[in-house]
């Protein structure tokens, strides 16, 4: 008696409640009910939108691989710079200009898997470098990362605070407003050799002077952030002309080295100078890994193409890596690292670049200032450059994760 009591108490309940609702919601009408939905729906947004960007832009290196991933074409992707709006690139990397007809090469992006990139933010990277002085040292593959950094700021900065300074070894772009400089040092192997200044053509008459580094390494005292890399270089010969220690010409001497044993000696003079003369507190160091080339087509199963010549998308296969990279040269410079007392922090480009058959300046580049003759462009094997990289293009990419890391 008691439980059906409950009951019918709680069915006169409800219908009453349903009678008072059904009257308030009769006194709505429909113009009301849809301004209470649509300001719901943007405070949702709003929120979500909120989520998203604090995610975004708490990006933590340890949780998150950027070698997980894959690229995305995004046609309606806004450039942040093109080859008429910065100045300071080189004829090399200015691929339309020199001729090549399509452009999708500069609208893909690297999404990661399980986190999000932050999209490069100009005005945010010239706030952190403010007072400092940011430096990228290595070869022409540094040299043009170093250019796609200059020209992912250079916009937002007035024309009268903005200069420019180049030698042969050291080149200065400064942002006058916010007292940065933004550098490149020329230094290919990293540790001092006869092909530092005049270069010499012939690898196999290059000499490393494999426990030399102070030459170029007095250049890099003083500098808050350095970003290094040297690999390239290193794979012109399977035997490398080294010499070290005190000889009576410098150049004489030498010992033939395998490749991965030269390259281990010179990483190891490298860092020891940073481990003896920087002090973490107040240097930030990073280490960009290989960068791939693409003379084997075969690699990707496009046979009967010519290097990396006429190739207009990126590999898409997960996981992707051809046979340009030498992982026992990558696992040279992990080991490295790991026993530095100075971290290290290592800007992993090998495999998202892995990927990027198509993004090579291929026959479209320059040549003593010109671009190469319609001769020239019809022979790719003899021609065509799968070393370098179009900008805009996938250096850009490589900014971008060091902007996540800074």
């Amino acid at each position: 008696m008691v439980i059906g009591s409950a009951a019918l108490c709680g069915l006169i309940f409800t219908e009453h409640f349903r009678s008072v609702t059904g009257k308030a919601m009769d006194m709505l009408n429909a113009s009301t009910l849809q301004a209470i939905y649509d300001s719901s729906m943007a405070w949702k947004k709003e929120e979500e939108g909120m989520i998203e960007e604090d995610d975004q832009f708490k990006f933590d290196p340890k949780n998150c691989s950027v070698t997980n991933g894959k690229w995305v074409f995004k046609e309606s992707k806004n450039l942040p710079y093109n080859e008429s709006t910065c100045p300071y690139l080189d004829d090399i990397v200015k691929c339309r200009s020199n001729g090549r007809p399509d452009k999708d090469y500069m609208y893909w992006e690297w999404e990661l898997d399980d986190c999000t990139l932050p999209r490069f933010d100009a005005k945010s990277v010239l706030r952190k470098l403010k007072g400092k002085r940011l430096m990228f040292v290595g070869d022409s593959l540094q040299l043009y990362q170093w250019l796609s950094f200059v020209c992912l700021v250079q916009s937002v900065i007035p024309a009268t605070e903005k200069s420019m300074h180049k030698t042969i070894t050291l080149s200065v772009f400064i942002a006058k407003e916010y007292n940065a400089t933004i550098e490149f040092y020329w230094t290919p192997f990293l540790i001092e050799s006869n092909t530092d200044v005049q270069i010499v053509g012939d690898p196999s008459q290059r000499i490393l002077h494999l426990d030399s580094i102070e030459k170029h390494a007095q250049h890099w005292t003083g500098v808050d952030i350095l970003v290094f890399d040297t690999y390239v270089w290193w794979m012109n010969a399977d035997k490398i002309k080294s010499v070290w220690g005190k000889v009576a010409n410098a150049d004489e001497g030498f010992e033939e080295l395998d490749r991965t044993v030269a390259y281990r000696i010179g990483l190891r003079t490298w860092a020891n100078w940073i481990d003896s003369t920087l002090d973490p507190n107040k240097a930030k160091v990073f280490f960009t890994t290989m960068s791939p080339t693409h003379f084997r087509s075969e690699d990707w199963s496009h046979k009967g193409n010519i290097r990396c010549f006429n190739e207009t998308r990126p590999v898409l296969e997960k996981g992707y890596w051809g046979t340009s990279s030498n992982r026992g040269m990558m696992e040279v410079v992990s080991s490295m690292l790991e026993r530095m007392r100075t971290p290290v922090t290592v800007l992993n480009v090998t495999q998202l670049s892995e990927h990027r058959i198509d993004g090579h300046v291929s026959v479209y580049t320059a040549s003593q200032g010109r671009p190469l003759t319609d001769e020239q462009k019809a022979n790719p094997q003899q021609y065509a450059d799968c070393i370098h990289w179009c900008l805009p293009g996938v250096p850009d990419t490589w900014n971008q994760l060091l902007y996540a890391y800074l």
